[in-house]
């Protein structure tokens, strides 16, 4: 295989996770003191970054420096139900309960004897969740919960939550604001820089056995290989992979612009390139003329007693047509192709996109912190059919995966029966199929809405507060009236007039103000952008 055709031990770029490769750049270091003082100050320790940005490296010299007085409850499938997920943590611990009784309370008295006991012994405890942002609300608020098992002195169990950046947005709900409380140390993960991404690809191949002078990789392909991966580990090594077989398979040293392309092209597997649509309308182009051409050639030069009469001017001479010939034939140098489309590398610049395209001002960080200080709701959701996505009619961040197993995303600003429109960085749009946009949608939606002041959830006939006065102000506003039909106070007369929308709305008309009714009420007052809609062709 190709390390041995370059001297290596073994493969330098296995995806893999291999302890000797480890690279800890400045942020990793940081994150992982944030970490440290976290699990030793109790409560909840928070550690989000995209796919691939070294997050399982973290966990990894995390837990190598844990004291040796702790033992460690791993959870992995945060996607089963509370008590699953409590059952789950005792077996890790040990912790024995009646195998019966699966209940949140048999389950959560048994672990707290076992917590008070291992502190008696002097022990910590530490439960690990990996892939968070997966967990329910409902499990989120049951983690929570194990928080209050403490002495007067101290936090019995401290928490720690590896997840994507879909987890920042999952707890700056209103209805998870105790638990983001609780957190004592957060940290977020941020790609490698172009330097890092230089002393990455140098590390694994001296970890490789493969000295400095002989590195394949110039720097001006480095470039290349941060701006395309944009500084996430996983994809450099998938993309440095590819290069290094590529140089194998052409007995090559030094990775080159072509060799560079061509891995670049297996990684993308196909996926959309802007760029691909040019360069075949300018092949169909230059075959259409190269047709033309011949065409007039046989024309011209076949023997025949019935020569049309064709006018002088209009006649092409042989060495016209032969001239022409050979203009249209030689090969061109080829445009470069732009490295930037629609697709983006990291969930927090698809979200900054869409914060731009919706009007939304944010600063540094997650734009989720900021927005919902300002009432602006974000939201992820799991849909199966565009159908669903034209219901929700707003903008949205769209995960795509490519056949590498990369994770890109879009943004849809407009979508048609057919073809959705969406926008890059700059805010330039292009269209895209959607039969080729389904290919690569794993279903996940990210979208942000407008929430009014005092919702933290539905609200029905009976109910009070602020949240009942600006309903019945809009509707007052809709209907064109001076007055409203409430005041503080949720009563029958606005439950009646919410019904009437919710009809007209195509909603179920059960008189509550949900989330999917406000979002919907939001379309209607124009306070929410909506996706824009496409021409078909």
């Amino acid at each position: 295989m190709y390390h041995q055709y370059f001297g290596l031990v073994e493969p330098a770029f296995s995806i893999a996770v291999n302890p000797r490769y480890l690279y800890m750049s400045d942020q990793h270091k940081e994150a992982l003191a944030h970490l440290l003082y976290g699990v030793r100050g109790g409560g909840f320790v928070l550690l989000t970054g995209e796919v691939g940005t070294g997050k399982t490296t973290i966990i990894r010299s995390l837990l190598e420096q844990l004291p040796e007085n702790t033992d460690v409850a791993m959870v992995f499938n945060p996607m089963a139900n509370v008590p699953e997920m409590l059952g789950m943590i005792c077996d890790e611990l040990g912790v024995k309960y009646v195998a019966d009784e699966h209940t949140v309370k048999s389950l959560t008295d048994a672990l707290h004897l076992y917590l008070l006991e291992n502190h008696r012994r002097g022990r910590n405890t530490v439960l690990l969740i990996d892939e968070a942002q997966l967990l329910s609300a409902d499990a989120l608020e049951q983690i929570r919960l194990l928080t209050n098992l403490e002495t007067d002195t101290k936090k019995l169990l401290q928490i720690i939550l590896v997840g994507q950046p879909e987890l920042n947005t999952l707890l700056s709900q209103p209805r998870l604001r105790q638990l983001a409380q609780r957190i004592t140390a957060r940290f977020h993960l941020l790609p490698l820089t172009l330097s890092e991404t230089e002393a990455y690809i140098a590390h694994r191949l001296q970890v490789a056995g493969l000295s400095e002078e002989r590195n394949p990789f110039p720097r001006a392909i480095v470039k290349k290989i941060h701006r395309f991966s944009g500084g996430i580990p996983r994809r450099i090594n998938i993309l440095c992979e590819r290069a290094l077989v590529g140089l194998y398979g052409h007995n090559k040293q030094r990775v080159d612009s072509a060799t560079y392309r061509l891995a670049k092209r297996e990684v993308i597997g196909g996926l959309h390139d802007p760029g691909k649509d040019l360069r075949g309308w300018l092949v169909v182009g230059l075959g259409a003329a190269l047709v033309v051409v011949i065409a007039i050639l046989l024309w011209v030069l076949w023997p025949s007693g019935s020569e049309p009469k064709v006018p002088p001017q209009q006649r092409a001479t042989p060495a016209a047509s032969t001239a022409a010939a050979s203009e249209i034939t030689v090969e061109q140098p080829a445009a470069p192709v732009p490295e930037v489309t629609a697709h983006f590398a990291r969930l927090r610049d698809a979200q900054q996109a869409l914060f731009d395209h919706v009007g939304l001002a944010t600063g540094e960080g997650n734009p989720c912190w900021q927005a919902n200080a300002d009432n602006i709701q974000c939201e992820t959701a799991k849909f199966t059919t565009w159908a669903e996505l034209r219901e929700l009619n707003r903008p949205v961040v769209l995960t795509l995966n490519t056949p590498d197993k990369f994770t890109v995303f879009a943004v849809v600003v407009g979508l048609g029966e057919n073809r959705a429109v969406l926008i890059d960085s700059a805010g330039e749009r292009m269209d895209m199929p959607l039969t080729e946009l389904g290919r690569r949608w794993n279903g996940a939606v990210f979208y942000v809405w407008h929430r009014p002041q005092g919702y933290n959830g539905a609200i029905s006939q009976g109910d009070q507060g602020p949240l009942v006065n600006w309903l019945a102000e809009q509707f007052a506003r809709l209907d064109g009236q001076s007055r409203r039909l409430a005041n503080n106070r949720f009563n029958q007369a606005l439950s009646e007039r919410l019904k009437i929308f919710q009809r007209q709305a195509g909603l179920t008309a059960d008189g509550i103000l949900g989330q999917r009714t406000l979002l919907k009420l939001n379309e209607q007052l124009g306070i929410d952008t909506t996706l824009e809609p496409v021409q078909e062709p």
